[in-house]
């Protein structure tokens, strides 16, 4: 039973990092995009990278239970924490530096009502006059960086943890 649960964790991690990554390997290209592409290409993502993101809370508790039964196993324990860690700061940065910003960029896409019910967690920022759009394009790209970073990091962590 334990095999089968690192195996589906291990999945879950692996969509979660790749999700971040797909987006920090876009930034190069999207930070050559004028203003009225960039806002068009923002709207593909929804709703298929909504739908990807519930490997990230689903990846959290997983990782988090897969620790508590690792308890007191040494170096595989730590490895899994440490991975568990780096998820959840991962979603940290979605819901502090992504999140309100994507609230901003969707502000004006129709979208279906599961996105419509995940978007209305938190409101778009409330932003006097016209935003400039590249603050907030810089806010949303580098979050993803970051968010890659500490993705491919978890993965990373968790995978030594299985092959020692």
């Amino acid at each position: 039973m334990l095999q089968i649960l690192q195996v589906i964790t291990l999945m879950l991690v692996a969509v979660t990092m790749t999700l971040a990554l797909a987006h920090a390997l876009e930034y190069p290209g999207k930070m050559r995009l004028s203003q009225q592409e960039y806002l068009a290409a923002q709207a593909i993502y929804y709703p298929g990278f909504t739908l990807g993101g519930i490997a990230e809370g689903v990846s959290m508790i997983a990782l988090g239970v897969l620790a508590f039964l690792l308890r007191g196993s040494g170096a595989v324990f730590w490895l899994t924490l440490g991975a568990f860690l780096a998820i959840v700061a991962l979603h940290l940065v979605y819901w502090a530096l992504t999140h309100p910003v994507n609230n901003f960029w969707i502000k004006d896409v129709k979208l279906h009502r599961a996105d419509t019910r995940f978007f209305g967690l938190s409101p778009a920022p409330q932003i006097g006059g016209q935003p400039d759009w590249t603050e907030l394009r810089d806010q949303w790209e580098r979050s993803h960086l970051i968010r890659a970073v500490l993705g491919v990091v978890g993965l990373l962590l968790l995978t030594i943890s299985l092959v020692i």
